[in-house]
């Protein structure tokens, strides 16, 4: 449930009773609007008292299971500020860059380019999640350090992906946006953690995960204390074998119904084929995506992971004019 106030003037009476009686609560602005999302009340509170404040505000029961990322909380899209760079609404962040982080030079080499074709964030990855234990694993936290010297060099943000609880706050210490991977999507301890720090999360789906178990790990995220969280579309598992992965379009659209919450789309990781990233990127932009994010590298054929889904230099060049292409011809259709 939560709390709609009538009057923006009143929130300071409100909010006494809500501490007065121990319920826990956060704020969110809806439009004009501010609500109060009600995560606890006491055992001995009695609904009654409620009648203390029912002529400050209206009481709604919110019949999604995932509750404050409805858009039945908060109807208006929620943006996020990352030092300066929005996202969410009609804000739109290109986020690019190496799979993994293979050496310094490589990295920046890759930063420049992305940087060049409107990339805000740079992307990359220090530990691995793979699925055999004999590839490569990542550098670890000399890679971190690659990432933040590398960013800062070009005023780009970095987006890198945490893989448990053990590892976050190293993570966090490097990375402005922490990546939670599809494999990680339902660790329930991890995404509770998340709860607790003062970064944005970008939470990947899962290989086989339902667009609602999808909204309801961000929910853990958001009802343990961090409002933060863009969502990202990177493919399931179906029966199809021509591609990595079948990249869910349809789930762009219906999260954008559903959720306040910004969703990006993820071709690299969606189809597996170079070739592919472009129009489907492109697709997921027409789709209502927030964001995309593409791996790119200097020369995939050597990459030491996923060079397959990567895009070359010049790839990624028109892969670039055509979102900005894109972005323009959807603003027109809105």
């Amino acid at each position: 449930m939560y709390i709609k106030l009538k009057d923006k003037s009143l929130s300071k009476r409100v909010e006494e009773f809500l501490e007065k009686n121990d319920i826990k609560y956060f704020t969110s602005l809806d439009g004009e609007n501010i609500n109060y999302a009600i995560l606890y009340i006491p055992n001995n509170f009695k609904k009654e008292n409620f009648k203390e404040i029912n002529d400050l505000v209206e009481i709604v029961k919110i019949k999604s299971s995932y509750k404050f990322v409805s858009r039945e909380f908060k109807n208006s899209d929620t943006i996020i500020d990352i030092k300066g760079h929005l996202i969410g609404g009609k804000n739109f962040m290109f986020m690019a860059g190496p799979c993994s982080v293979e050496n310094k030079e490589m990295l920046s080499n890759i930063a420049k380019e992305v940087k060049k074709g409107g990339a805000i964030a740079l992307r990359g990855g220090a530990y691995k999640p793979r699925t055999s234990p004999y590839d490569f694993q990542g550098l670890g936290e000399v890679a971190l350090k690659y990432l933040r010297e590398v960013a800062d060099e070009n005023n780009m943000l970095v987006v890198t992906e945490a893989m448990d609880v053990e590892n976050l706050d190293l993570i966090c210490t490097y990375s402005d946006i922490i990546q939670i991977g599809a494999r990680n999507m339902q660790n329930f301890s991890l995404l509770k953690k998340l709860g607790k720090i003062n970064k944005p999360v970008l939470l990947k789906r899962g290989l086989s995960a339902t667009i609602n178990e999808f909204l309801l790990s961000a929910e853990y995220i958001i009802a343990h204390g961090n409002r933060e969280v863009i969502l990202c579309e990177r493919g399931i598992r179906t029966f199809e074998t021509m591609t990595r992965n079948t990249l869910d379009i349809n789930a762009i659209a219906m999260v954008r119904e559903l959720s306040h919450l910004p969703i990006i789309v993820d071709a690299s990781h969606g189809t597996g084929k170079r070739s592919l990233v472009e129009p489907i990127t492109l697709a997921g932009i027409f789709a209502g995506a927030n964001g995309a994010m593409v791996e790119v590298h200097e020369n995939p054929e050597c990459a030491l992971s996923d060079g397959s889904q990567s895009l070359d230099f010049k790839l990624f060049e028109k892969l670039a004019k055509n979102i900005k292409k894109s972005l323009i011809f959807r603003k027109e259709l809105e």
